[in-house]
């Protein structure tokens, strides 16, 4: 299928998926149900809070419930909180105003996709968290540089990681290892369990579907369109990156001082009883968390977190 196609359905599909009425609620609660989301979570907030001087403005980009523009609200920032779901803004607002924030942040529905509202570097920082980059296939450096010129000081993203995201194809339990708790309502966790034999008779390893996502990067295309004409609301079509090539996009559009991580990647070798244990003792939590950012941080593990890739650097000055 060439480029002309996914343009005309990425978008679509993304409006679809991220509009359900459920989605906000779901999402706000993901760090009560999945490990690898808490992991990650904390060394995005750990990266965040280590890179405010200077900052009073910022542009937060698939901000989602508001986990981060909450944040850096609550720090006296003023956030532009963006992002394509009416559920999740619904659900950013009220939680904006149970934190009494609501005066600093600007709440905006709107896609990637189109940042034309924003004049050359609006905004001290911007962020963009939970890979909505990856979701704009095939626009995904477009809208890179799209976030860059919008930024005055400092950038921070995360996007989907190729090398993270291969090991799936070959574990179709991955998801079960970060089960926090099996006994909570969570749609997610609960078809994770119940389908937990169903996957493990069913799977098949195909050599030619990981040379294919090593290759390309593309995780959805014709089966998510298929879906998606048939009324269904698929997975968003993904662009999965890897380290060198998201730093060179970063680079070339006038980003420096770049640095990468992969949250997870440390929390991915350990087994869920391991997991539970640790989530459920605050002493251990906290410190295998600040572990997990030091250990995430190493560039021959970078690639391997969770599904995400994580880059910050700061904006070249004229």
């Amino acid at each position: 299928m060439d480029d002309t196609k996914y343009l005309e359905y990425s978008q679509k599909i993304s409006e679809r998926l991220w509009n359900l009425p459920d989605k906000g609620e779901l999402e706000s609660r993901r760090e009560e149900t999945f490990i690898d989301d808490i992991v990650q979570k904390s060394h995005i907030e750990k990266e965040l809070l280590a890179s405010l001087s200077g900052i009073k403005t910022v542009f937060d980009g698939g901000a989602g419930c508001g986990r981060f523009s909450i944040l850096l609200a609550k720090k006296g920032l003023k956030v532009t909180h963006f992002d394509i779901s009416e559920p999740m803004l619904q659900k950013a607002r009220e939680l904006a105003e149970e934190a009494g924030v609501l005066e600093n942040i600007t709440f905006v529905k709107g896609s990637l996709e189109d940042l034309s509202a924003y004049e050359d570097r609006s905004f001290d920082m911007v962020i963009s968290f939970d890979a909505p980059i990856s979701y704009t296939y095939p626009r995904q450096e477009e809208v890179i540089r799209n976030l860059v010129r919008i930024c005055r000081k400092r950038i921070l993203l995360s996007v989907s990681s190729r090398l993270g995201y291969l090991p799936y194809l070959a574990n179709p339990l991955q998801k079960n290892q970060f089960i926090l708790d099996s006994d909570c309502e969570d749609p997610w966790v609960q078809w994770c369990i119940q389908n937990r034999e169903a996957a493990i008779n069913q799977f098949h390893f195909r050599k030619e579907d990981c040379e294919d996502l090593l290759e390309k990067g593309l995780m959805g295309g014709e089966e998510a369109i298929e879906e998606y004409e048939r009324g269904g609301a698929p997975w968003a079509i993904t662009y999965t990156f890897m380290p060198d090539e998201l730093e060179r996009i970063l680079s070339s559009a006038g980003v420096t001082n770049i640095r990468l991580a992969g949250p997870g990647a440390y929390a991915r070798t350990i087994p869920n009883e391991i997991l539970r244990k640790i989530m459920n003792d605050p002493a251990q939590k906290e410190e295998f968390l600040e572990f997990c950012h030091i250990y995430d941080q190493n560039p021959y593990v970078c690639g391997m977190g969770k599904d995400n890739l994580f880059a910050k650097g700061e904006i070249r000055q004229a």
